[in-house]
């Protein structure tokens, strides 16, 4: 796992001060378009992109991702009307938060995703007893990782000076929690597929 120190650092960045906030907020550079580093699913001339922020220790981020994102995924990344952005933006426990986005990146672009998707299912087995080392552990070996390629992984020093610099870009665009969503820009309060739909509908063009 990650350790003390690296996610002591990683809690830091996450909990910026409020005035730090204030400041920054009017540099917003990502909630439009994507940036270097960003995990993108759909068609790149898509005309929507909704941008989400979510950590893999969020409870309500995995509800989205096992109960909406599919139907969201089938509806409109699947049939090229969304650009679909997924920004990490841990939570606590940050070390199981870092541990899990890490080890998405190892895993390379062609399964991030599918990393990503594990690790919030399994948010179930941890409500019934499971550790999050433990799954995270099964994950990583599912996916071809012997427990010292995964130790390696989650306690890289370049991949974690990474993270905190996707931290800081939420935190420019004025992300305090998760999951938060963004369409073309705009940052939307409901994020139901019936609320995602009423965003993004009237933006695509007429059939």
């Amino acid at each position: 796992m990650t350790s003390p120190r690296l996610t002591r650092r990683l809690m830091i960045s996450a909990v910026a001060a409020a005035a730090a906030l204030s400041i920054t907020s009017c540099n917003s550079s990502g909630t439009g378009s994507t940036v270097d580093g960003d995990m993108v699913q759909g068609d790149a001339n898509a005309p929507v992109t909704v941008i989400e922020y979510a950590s893999v220790t969020c409870g309500v981020c995995g509800a989205w991702h096992t109960q909406v994102y599919p139907e969201f995924k089938a509806q409109y990344i699947d049939t090229g009307k969304v650009r679909y952005v997924f920004r990490e933006f841990p939570t606590p426990p940050f070390d199981i938060a870092a541990a899990g986005f890490l080890l998405a990146r190892c895993a390379g672009e062609d399964r991030y995703f599918q990393i990503i998707d594990a690790i919030m299912h399994s948010q179930q087995e941890w409500q019934q007893g499971t550790p999050p080392r433990q799954s995270l552990l099964r994950i990583a070996q599912s996916a071809g990782f012997s427990q010292e390629q995964f130790n390696a992984c989650v306690t890289d020093e370049n991949s974690v000076r990474a993270l905190e610099e996707r931290i800081q870009l939420g935190r420019r665009d004025g992300v305090t929690g998760t999951p938060t969503f963004f369409v073309n820009g705009r940052q939307i309060s409901d994020p139901s597929l019936e609320g995602l739909s009423a965003a993004i509908d009237p933006l695509l063009p007429a059939s």
